[in-house]
């Protein structure tokens, strides 16, 4: 790992060290977001983590760690394994048009953000995700149809996040305008813009390729959850 955007390296315990410390819930060496919020958490280096997870686990019935493969209490299991691309834009030039109408989302739209994401990507939007950070979204008769926010905050850096667009509705370039747009914001902050993505979604991470994110290096996403839950 580079020493250049070295806190990216550990992203959660950043994250929840500095700019959303009022969401992190602690456990000696481990941090987690509080479960209406986000069901990350981090270890801050290997080590016999089980006591920690367990609590957590009294909270919520599944959760996702990121880094190094945690070790696990035997009343959990480890549903999926994933490897996420960490990417950044960090001084590329972001050439896309924007030619939607692209709306802010405030809490009026929180139910159907959440039903939006969910439908798309289950299990990692919560009803407090909204709050995290600014979330917007293109509508098309009166419906929400596409979406991209913020997630993860830290000092100098924001995560791209919930980039969603229904099923009906694809291929009609939303995704790109919506991240263009984030990542506009993002930058107005003077914040350096950056996501994750597992690496089998290969579609996705053309996407982001092609409007100049970068892939910085790949993580460990671990899918815990209670037997048989």
């Amino acid at each position: 790992m580079s020493g250049k955007h070295k806190k990216l390296d550990n992203p959660v315990w950043s994250a929840l060290s500095e700019s959303q410390a009022a969401y992190v819930i602690s456990y000696d060496q481990v941090k987690f977001y509080h479960p209406d919020y986000c069901p990350f958490g981090a270890l801050f280096e290997s080590g016999n983590t089980r006591k920690s997870i367990s609590a957590y686990a009294e909270l919520v019935d599944e959760f996702y760690l990121f880094g190094p493969c945690p070790q696990i209490p035997d009343h959990l299991q480890l549903k999926r394994e994933l490897m996420c691309y960490q990417m950044i834009l960090d001084e590329s030039e972001l050439k896309q048009a924007i030619e939607e109408e692209i709306q802010p989302l405030g809490p009026e739209h929180q139910e159907t953000l959440f039903e939006l994401v969910n439908r798309v990507q289950p299990g990692y939007f919560r009803s407090k995700t909204s709050e995290m950070g600014r979330y917007y979204g293109i509508f098309k008769a009166g419906k929400l149809v596409a979406v991209s926010g913020e997630r993860m905050r830290m000092d100098g850096y924001t995560e791209v996040s919930a980039v969603v667009t229904h099923p009906d509705h694809t291929r009609n370039g939303y995704a790109r305008q919506l991240i263009a747009h984030t990542v506009q914001g993002i930058r107005s902050d003077g914040q350096i813009p950056f996501l994750h993505v597992a690496a089998s979604n290969t579609g996705a991470i053309r996407l982001y390729e092609k409007l100049g994110f970068h892939t910085r290096l790949i993580l460990g996403l671990w899918h815990l959850g209670k037997i048989n839950s």
